[in-house]
């Protein structure tokens, strides 16, 4: 499985989180966000592959929330070509500070090769500059 495609999928799987909305795992109206930013640290660490907050203090309902991801994961990975083996490390940070909502994620695939993303807003898009020719560009990782 290529790279960027396993990329494609932790960004679907932590926006999913993000929204509060997620049919995939079955639970509504967590607010990871809202829990990041009354956290000591001001930001949750999720690990997707372990299904459990690694970074951060979450309640009851995100942490039982966020291990229901752990269990449907390996057949959302199927359903986009993908097989659970192919990472290593599928973690997304997610805080809510003067920026915005924002989520860093990281994905390590099973050859070693590793990759760090950010996005902001709602839903996550990548972060956008402007180059030395004036144009809008997508932000290198």
């Amino acid at each position: 499985m290529k790279h960027d495609d396993l990329r494609a999928i932790a960004h679907n799987i932590a926006d999913s989180l993000a929204s509060g909305y997620s049919a995939l795992s079955g639970y509504y109206g967590a607010d990871v966000f809202g829990e990041a930013a009354t956290s000591p640290q001001s930001y949750l660490t999720v690990d997707f592959l372990a299904g459990k907050v690694t970074e951060g203090t979450a309640s009851e309902y995100l942490s039982t929330v966020i291990a229901r991801y752990r269990d449907v994961l390996p057949d959302f990975c199927t359903r986009n070509g993908a097989a659970l083996s192919d990472f290593r490390q599928l973690t997304a940070r997610f805080s809510d500070g003067r920026r915005g909502k924002h989520m860093i994620i990281t994905v390590e695939d099973s050859r070693g090769r590793q990759s760090t993303t950010e996005y902001v807003g709602m839903p996550g898009r990548r972060i956008k500059v402007i180059d030395s020719l004036g144009r809008v560009r997508t932000r290198a990782n």
